[in-house]
């Protein structure tokens, strides 16, 4: 079978669109976000009542700012990539709020439904991801974080992951009791615990997937201004 070409920078556009969406039907099904934007969840849960303009997009790249601004502290330097990986949180965070409106709408009131729900959302974000391995373009603050500070201290990228994971779900938690209560979990369920399972498994075959079908190559000579080196 003949591949289709898809340009990489289609398919970043493709990743910010379709993950934003997939966020958004895990969020409505209240089974449990991924312990990655559980934080900037559980900001949003806490602020909002308050100030009703803090969506949960504007507190994912709130975040995402202060991910960043660390990193580099980290690393002691600067790049255009590190600036325009905030820009790509912007964008999603734009995104999901939009996605979040006829989210809202569906049904979720059954376990059938929140199950749907939450299906479709671990497929859509999942493939989401699958996109943004395969464009030259700084992907989000969390992934970028990962890849350079591993490889600053030369830490193996997947236990490095594991152990970023891990201290993102013992901050959810903590901000979880702290901001409502000791013994609540808001935001946190066994969503959270299968996605942490299963994402690894999913983007791996939606990238095979992506692989079998496309053939990604870049559309303007701009990988250059993405590239350290």
């Amino acid at each position: 079978m003949k591949k289709i070409i898809m340009y990489t920078e289609l398919s970043y556009v493709m990743g910010i669109i379709i993950l934003a969406l997939g966020t958004a039907l895990i969020t409505v099904s209240n089974l449990g976000v991924s312990m990655i934007v559980a934080p900037a969840y559980l900001l949003h849960l806490k602020i909002s009542p308050f100030a009703p303009f803090f969506t949960f997009g504007m507190a994912e790249y709130t975040l995402q700012g202060a991910i960043v601004v660390v990193m580099c502290l980290v690393l002691r330097k600067f790049h255009f990539s590190y600036l325009f990986s905030f820009v790509t949180a912007v964008l999603y965070g734009l995104c999901l709020d939009v996605s979040l409106m006829p989210a809202a709408l569906l049904p979720s009131q059954s376990l059938a439904s929140k199950l749907v729900l939450y299906t479709s959302g671990m497929i859509l974000a999942t493939l989401g991801v699958a996109f943004f391995f395969r464009t030259y373009i700084s992907p989000e603050a969390y992934e970028l974080f990962v890849k350079k500070v591993s490889a600053k201290f030369g830490v193996d990228i997947h236990k490095f992951k594991l152990g970023y994971d891990a201290v993102s779900l013992v901050l959810s938690v903590i901000m979880s009791f702290s901001f409502f209560g000791f013994g609540t979990f808001e935001g946190i369920g066994w969503g959270t615990i299968v996605s942490t399972i299963l994402n690894g498994t999913l983007i791996a075959l939606w990238s095979g997937v992506l692989d079998k079908g496309f053939v990604f190559k870049d559309r303007f000579a701009l990988a250059k201004y993405f590239d350290e080196e």
